[in-house]
């Protein structure tokens, strides 16, 4: 198989660290990719939201097999452009992918599906908005109903900092969705969904806000660990039965049927789990940590997503142990990012890109808000989590920070049902 991936972050290097361990797979692609990428497939530059120019970079190398691997891209409907020009496309259609694409849409689908998730409001004028924010609190979620790259949302006790960042999207012309806090930790369950076919992964958990013991500003993830200690293999059966597939069954019904990565993000309270929010692709940077420990062929797995061969692929093989991936940012992060810095040990085993590209002399500088991704593995959450930070001491990038506690919590006890 010839697979063309596209995306440019720490994502998509994974996809293709994973990819290129498939003995199926012959040749990689990738557009527009980044500095690390390149040592593994052939960078293209495209732009990822045309659907012409993505199906004629496909053409052009005469892909068997597109992944894709943001949710912009997606939610343009580069996905069905790719599909009706004969290309096997791993990815939702734009309808499929409104799951990400409108939160209030979620909501209607997981209504019909009956399916827990947190009661909630959309807001768009803002003249109702203090009433609506008077139903809600003492902690107030505050959302973005459209894309936000993760940085759309603010959880907070303080009713004015709720009211200003409502006030700020709807200035800006974006309906706000108002929800009830969801108590309990989170879980990231991705899941290949083709139809009413549903097979997971092993569960992760995300790290979102920029700061030790999670202070600060949301971010798009700093940091995950797998599997988690915590969470009984019963749990995660019941979040697929009662969760991932009556939402897959009813998107069918609708006559939009999910095809790809379907990621469901939990809370798990005392009443169960209830969906905190569903993705329409590989989250970042749990994907990082998940695919390490991927024993199966990725190609062939995502492959029989996108040919309707779901349900003849073998069952999933995992390795032992745990995986742990720590996001080095940029100075700033994530606010606007300083770039343009040379990164020095970015090159190391286990260091994913995401936001470098190559200078003019070939230096790899930095050039987005999460600029590395670094994996490290072992036979348990502490082994993984002392490789991963190990890793992190070569590497030198002015300005940077991480979070050092990743999997902490876990792997001091301190996360319980």
């Amino acid at each position: 198989m010839r697979v063309l991936v596209i995306g440019s972050g720490g994502r998509e290097h994974a996809l293709l660290i994973g990819l290129s361990k498939d003995p199926s797979v012959t040749e990689l692609h990738v557009g527009p990719g980044n500095a690390g990428t390149s040592a593994i497939a052939t960078n293209h530059p495209v732009d990822i939201v045309s659907a012409d120019a993505v199906v004629a970079l496909a053409r052009r190398i005469e892909a068997d097999l597109v992944v894709i691997g943001p949710e912009v891209p997606l939610v343009a409907g580069v996905a069905d452009a790719l599909r009706a020009a004969g290309f096997a496309t791993f990815g939702p259609g734009a309808e499929a992918a409104r799951i990400e694409g409108s939160k209030a849409f979620a909501k209607d689908v997981m209504a019909a599906a009956g399916v827990r998730t947190a009661h909630s409001e959309i807001v768009d004028n803002p003249a109702k908005l203090d009433a609506a924010l008077d139903r809600f609190g003492p902690t107030w979620v505050v959302k973005d109903d459209g894309l936000a790259a993760g940085k759309g949302v603010v959880v907070t006790d303080d009713r004015l900092a709720a009211r200003d960042h409502a006030a700020e999207l709807l200035e800006n012309g974006h309906p706000v969705l108002l929800e009830s806090f969801l108590d309990g930790p989170e879980v990231s369950l991705f899941s290949l969904v083709d139809g009413e076919q549903v097979v997971p992964l092993i569960p992760a958990q995300d790290h979102k806000r920029v700061g030790d013991g999670d202070a600060g500003p949301n971010t798009g993830g700093m940091g995950a660990y797998t599997p988690l200690p915590w969470l009984p293999d019963a749990v995660t059966q019941q979040i697929v039965d009662d969760v991932v597939k009556p939402v897959a069954a009813e998107m069918a019904k609708r006559g939009t049927p999910f095809s790809g990565l379907l990621y469901a993000g939990l809370a798990i309270g005392k009443d169960g789990p209830a969906v905190v929010e569903f993705n329409c692709r590989f989250g970042d940077p749990e994907t990082q940590a998940v695919l390490a420990l991927l024993k199966s062929p990725l190609g062939q797995a995502l492959n029989a997503t996108a040919t309707g061969t779901l349900d003849q692929l073998p069952a999933l093989e995992w390795l032992d142990g745990a995986a742990v991936t720590v996001v080095v940012a940029a100075e700033n992060y994530p606010g606007k990012p300083r770039t343009g810095d040379v990164i020095g040990g970015a090159e190391g085993e286990g260091v994913l890109h995401a936001g470098t590209a190559l200078s003019d002399d070939g230096a790899v500088v930095s050039a987005g808000g999460r600029v590395l991704s670094v994996v490290g593995t072992g036979a348990d959450l502490a082994e993984a989590r002392a490789q991963a930070y190990d890793r992190i001491a070569g590497i030198k990038l002015p300005g940077s920070h991480f979070r050092t506690d990743i999997g902490q919590a876990a792997l001091e006890g301190r996360i319980s049902l």
